[in-house]
């Protein structure tokens, strides 16, 4: 469940920090130096990438002294720049790996936009309304009509200059195309037709609900407001993220649907026990 997503973004990017496995490869962590870590430790952290975030009940002259006590000796280099994502895609693109595996995973997903663009709050809906939850289009078609998954899903993910709209699923073996072929049809079908009203609505109050229960814990606020000071550098109190999720009309989602999903940007990741991809190459297409 884990593999496929670096199957996936390993697919999107190739071989650049996007693409790459968070943890690295065995063959290069073998391979790493005392001195290389100490290398990167006083090149990377340093205080202009640092922040600091404190959530909870405390007293803000104590806490601040002391993060100028244990902070303040940070050196003051020049942050890095970080390398510009490279983006080039013209058909369908297909990552297969071979596995005896109990279920067969998939990430079916599509180039999008980054966290900066004014969408990204409709694509989130889009997500919702696509494998959001137990009462989502592919949750009810895949797994309550189909009996095809163990588990479905939709999710958008957007950072500094890239992002992705992608499905994941666990499938049986021998339902894997009938699965695939189900998710492009409600793909496709967001691309044609508005959402209805009632459904628009269910799939904002699913997400606003969500959101809110995670920002029950100080460490859930601290790292959604460190997370927007570091990414963003701009920073959104809650009411301002829900009131655009309201925001967003039907008319939207279609509109990002037809932008978004076309055959050139389609990427499919697998891993089950298949030698041969060629199936998979004939159906990936709307």
């Amino acid at each position: 469940m884990r593999r496929v997503n670096e199957l996936f973004t390993a697919l999107l990017y190739g071989d650049q920090p996007a693409g790459w496995d968070i943890a690295g490869r065995k063959e290069v962590i073998r391979e790493l130096k005392r001195d290389q870590f100490e290398t990167y430790r006083a090149k990377h952290y340093v205080a202009p990438k640092t922040v600091v975030v404190v959530a909870g009940a405390f007293d803000e002259k104590k806490v601040l002294a002391q993060i100028k006590k244990t902070f303040g000796e940070l050196k003051k280099l020049p942050a890095p720049k970080k390398p510009k994502t490279m983006e080039k895609q013209s058909r369908p693109e297909l990552s297969v790996k071979f596995k005896e595996s109990d279920q067969s995973h998939l990430v079916l997903g599509v180039r999008a936009f980054d966290v900066f663009d004014k969408r990204r709050h409709a694509l989130q809906v889009l997500a919702d309304v696509l494998g959001g939850g137990m009462s989502s289009r592919l949750f009810h078609k895949v797994r309550e009509e189909l009996g095809a998954a163990y588990y479905v899903r939709a999710e958008s993910d957007l950072t500094l200059d890239h992002g992705f709209m992608a499905i994941g699923a666990g499938v049986d073996h021998l339902k894997i195309e009938v699965v695939i072929k189900a998710i492009l049809e409600e793909m496709k079908r967001l691309a044609k037709e508005l959402v209805p009203a009632s459904e628009l609505q269910k799939s904002k109050d699913h997400l606003i609900g969500n959101f809110i229960l995670g920002l029950e814990g100080s460490d859930e606020l601290a790292s959604y407001y460190g997370g927007q000071e570091i990414i963003t550098k701009k920073v959104a109190v809650p009411e301002e993220v829900i009131k655009k999720v309201k925001a967003v009309k039907a008319e939207e989602i279609r509109a990002i649907a037809k932008s978004l999903f076309v055959d050139k940007s389609l990427n499919l990741a697998v891993i089950g026990p298949y030698k041969d991809s060629e199936s998979f190459k004939r159906i990936l297409r709307f």
